[in-house]
């Protein structure tokens, strides 16, 4: 087998450090170095002593306090809701077929558009024809937005676009089944759909692009990274989720592969 000659890692660093989160639900990692740890290792082994070990070192672990949706992850139908328009139960990551999680990966760039801006069902298809590519079923759609340019700094949660629920849709209806993008979220940030909300008062701005996810069930990527490094198309996406029972995401080290 013919292994692919680039492998661009489009995952982001999990730390307690880069704020990409709101302070609800902000990762906590806690270091132990083996040093820390070598009287417990000790306690293992009646009457070793801590000078017995290698540089009086055990081993080296890290307690971690996260969210599902922390770093890059894959959200399962779950989160958007227990049941499709069908009646069917929403998928839990645990029930994510993994055969949706390695597939060829298509790349929308919309880096051009405002932050705020609600993507639709008409600029996916223009982009599409822009870059000439003939969507698939389980075709993995990737969009890259300005977000990640504000990775690390305080614009992050507010930067990019959001997909629509006829974006989505659209997509799904042709079989895809994964999606992904490099901002907070796949729909808006919060703070451009609160201020669609004062507005319009019209219920169907908030979190649309999720909520298609009840026409047709469908899991997305967020808080990629990368992305302006791959091709329009021609690359293979790798995404599989860590499994949780009955969880609505799954931390997930995603990478593109190509030659």
């Amino acid at each position: 087998m013919q292994l692919p000659s680039r492998i661009i890692d489009i995952s982001m660093l999990l730390d307690n450090e880069t704020v990409t989160d709101p302070p609800v639900m902000r990762p906590n990692i806690e270091y132990k170095t083996g040093e820390d740890n070598a009287e417990m290792v000790c306690e293992f082994f009646p009457g070793l002593t801590t000078d017995q070990l290698p540089d009086g070192q055990g081993w080296s672990w890290e307690r971690i306090n996260l969210v599902t949706h922390n770093g890059t992850h894959l959200d399962a139908p779950y989160h958007y809701h227990t049941h499709d328009k069908s009646g069917a139960k929403m998928l839990t990551i645990d029930e994510v077929p993994l055969d949706w999680c390695f597939r060829p990966g298509v790349k929308l760039d919309f880096r051009r558009l405002d932050d705020g801006h609600v993507v639709t069902a008409k600029e996916v298809k223009a982009e599409l024809d822009r870059i000439g590519h003939d969507l698939q079923p389980f075709d993995i759609v990737l969009v890259n937005t300005r977000a990640s340019e504000c990775y690390g700094t305080d614009e992050f949660m507010t930067a990019g676009i959001g997909m629509g629920r006829d974006a989505t849709v659209y997509l799904t209806d042709r079989g895809v089944k994964i999606t992904g993008i490099d901002a907070w979220g796949w729909d808006a940030p919060f703070h451009h759909m609160a201020q669609n909300w004062e507005a319009t008062q019209d219920p169907a701005v908030i979190w649309e692009g999720h909520y298609a996810g009840m026409e047709n069930q469908y899991c997305h990527l967020e808080k990629l990274q990368h992305l302006e490094k791959l091709p329009a198309s021609g690359f293979t996406v790798a995404c599989f989720p860590c499994k949780i029972k009955d969880a609505s995401a799954g931390w997930t080290r995603a990478v593109a592969m190509f030659d």
